[in-house]
């Protein structure tokens, strides 16, 4: 092979002969050692006819191009990347062969060419770069040569391009915009939708505040039994600029509550006049609202609905619109522009609710929400959502049952003790007057008298409920014992009490006890109840109508006291019982109280009890 075509070989493979081979005319080139190829970067730099021949000469020293072909100009580039002004600067330095200074060397006219900003590896400049990294909200340091420009990602001692001692120098990037925070946004929505005036409030008397309210007029008022039973766990009735949340589980009725409350609201009464309540959805479109709303025979005019998860649209329209309360169903379906996550997420629904928040305390518009729950019965979300409201509601009801229970677990307006008690119908929520007899069964026997059934009266909140209790003793060789709606512990430690201390002998007998209606019956003032029926079935006798059973069961067999005792005996009195029994302790305490000719059976132990209650009412 001859030479110029082994220089050509070179040439195509300059990998091999990096020492040996000048690259000219081409810009942003960078000089690397041989031992690491694959740090060229170069970029092709437009040349005239003229300084491409040159360089394509340049290669072949042996072979001379026609001398009317070639120009003896010459171009030279060079790169530099200046750390102070933090841009990459590109020189071009052209010389010309016929002219030429003293010594004899040519004549150079440098020219400055501003690149902006490159990326070669990790080589880094300043502007677009920094634009690069502003986008993504991120920051990044680089090391910089301060003689040549080279750049790396790690510092190193030695800049591997010029291999400088000491030359290499840190420069950072950063994004000067900071992102706002979830109760920054939060905060300039409230104040892009409220009069500058309400956004900045300023310190009162108290004194000035008394005068303000009257505490006669301040809440909401709720009419109706239905709005009885609400107005009793919120703690008189809606309070303006509250903010309520309500909880449950799915099916439970909580989207059927909150609409039958803004019916209320915008119907009004003999003090209120109508007035407008905004009902908006996340999860169904206005006209499945109004569906439901025609099921319950919802026809007030001042209700609307919105269907919408953006909040900045939510207030927007509830500023235009001035209602006297708002309802969102549900917080996990909204979210807020400029909070990162989804909505439903831990940060949009605590945001979501702090603008909420912010929004009802500054307009005095009452806001109530409607939140999921949980596999574990909590209210889906952070924890820090209950802290914000100002009243936490759960809504609870068996699948089989058509009773609701509106409990309240927070509530700064009043107290936690109260229990709104609904039954569940086609036409919606009705407020039960007489929640006592909610969970008695009805009596199907033509006599008076039942056997192994015992009544007894537990307290949930301030309402008395009572409880029908059930027990079965079969007489059987194996010994099994089978509860429901009891804890097993309790149940067994009352019948070893009755066979250690009241002598029944049980150990041969199979025994069922089983609370009506579903109910759990965990406090201790069903003891005795317990045991009355067990041994109502056991000695087949019949508990007569008319008598309940109000006391705790001791392990020596004595009965003792249980809170609100009088409550209860009071409860039992209106609904026409004509006896009790209770701990002898307690009996001196009911004689000047009026029971409507009820009995009070003062008992020290169970051996009292058998005997007051099933040989005084023999036959």
């Amino acid at each position: 092979m001859q030479a110029p075509n082994m220089r050509a070989f070179r040439f195509l493979n300059p990998y091999k002969n990096l020492n040996t081979i000048t690259f000219l005319n081409y810009s942003h080139s960078i000089y690397c050692k041989s031992h690491n190829p694959r740090k060229i970067h170069y970029t092709p730099h437009r040349r005239s006819p003229d300084e491409s021949a040159a360089a394509r000469w340049s290669v072949f020293p042996d072979s001379q191009p026609p001398a009317e072909t070639v120009s003896t100009r010459i171009s030279t580039v060079q790169t530099v990347y200046d750390p102070t002004s933090g841009r990459v600067t590109t020189t071009r330095e052209v010389s010309d062969g016929k002219e030429a200074e003293a010594d004899g060397g040519p004549v150079y006219n440098s020219s400055s060419i501003d690149q902006g900003s490159r990326i070669y590896g990790d080589v880094i400049g300043s502007s677009s770069v920094r634009d690069f990294f502003k986008k993504k909200g991120k920051s990044r340091s680089v090391y910089v040569c301060e003689d040549c420009g080279y750049s790396d990602g790690q510092w190193w001692g030695t800049c591997k391009q010029c291999e400088n001692v000491g030359t290499m120098k840190r420069c950072t990037t950063k994004n000067v915009e900071r992102k706002l925070s979830g109760t920054e946004v939060s905060e300039k929505v409230v104040r892009t939708l409220l009069p500058k005036e309400m956004c900045v409030p300023t310190p009162i008397k108290l004194t000035d505040v008394y005068d303000r309210i009257n505490v006669l007029d301040w809440r909401i008022p709720l009419p109706g039994s239905f709005g009885a039973e609400v107005g009793r766990v919120l703690g008189g009735g809606l309070v303006p600029g509250s903010l309520v949340l309500v909880g449950g589980d799915p099916g439970v009725g909580k989207s059927t509550l909150l609409l039958q409350i803004a019916d209320l609201i915008a119907l009004g009464n003999g003090a209120d006049d109508p007035a407008r309540v905004i009902y908006v959805s996340g999860e169904e479109s206005v006209e499945q609202i109004g569906t439901r709303a025609n099921r319950l025979s919802i026809e007030t005019g001042e209700l609307y609905l919105h269907s919408s998860t953006d909040i900045e649209d939510i207030l927007e329209q509830a500023q235009h619109l001035s209602p006297k309360a708002m309802i969102i169903d549900s917080i996990q379906t909204v979210y807020l522009k400029g909070v990162t996550g989804n909505a439903g997420g831990d940060t949009q629904v605590k945001e979501c609710t702090s603008a909420l928040l912010r929004f009802a305390k500054r307009t005095n518009i009452p806001i109530l929400l409607i939140g999921h729950v949980t596999k574990t019965g909590d209210i889906a979300g952070p924890r820090v959502l209950e802290h914000i409201v100002d009243v936490v509601l759960y809504m609870e009801g068996e699948k089989l049952s058509s009773h609701r229970l509106l409990r309240s677990v927070k509530n700064r307006f009043g107290s936690t003790d109260e229990l709104g008690v609904f039954k569940m119908s086609q036409a919606g929520l009705q407020g039960v007057s007489n929640p006592s007899e909610m969970y008695l069964s009805e009596q199907h026997s033509v006599s008076d008298y039942l056997a192994g059934l015992a009544v007894t009266v537990i307290m949930d909140g301030s309402r008395a409920f009572l409880i029908e209790v059930q027990a079965l003793c079969v007489a059987g060789s194996s010994f099994v014992r089978h509860v429901n709606g009891v804890q097993a512990s309790k149940a067994d430690m009352i019948i070893s009490v009755i066979i250690k201390q009241a002598g029944l002998k049980l150990q041969e007998n199979g025994i069922f006890i089983n609370v009506v209606s579903g109910m759990n019956l965990t406090e201790t003032a069903g003891d005795l109840a317990i045991a009355a029926a067990i041994c109502s079935s056991f000695l087949e006798f019949p508990i007569p109508n008319g008598i309940a059973f109000i006391a705790e069961v001791g392990l020596a067999g004595e009965l003792r006291l249980v809170p609100q005792l009088e409550k209860r005996v009071i409860t039992l009195a209106k609904l026409g019982y004509k006896k009790c029994v209770i701990p002898k302790l307690a009996e001196k305490s009911f004689s000047d109280t009026q029971l409507q000719d009820m009995e009070i059976l003062g008992c020290d132990n169970l051996k009292e009890m058998i005997n007051t209650v099933f040989r005084s009412s023999s036959p």
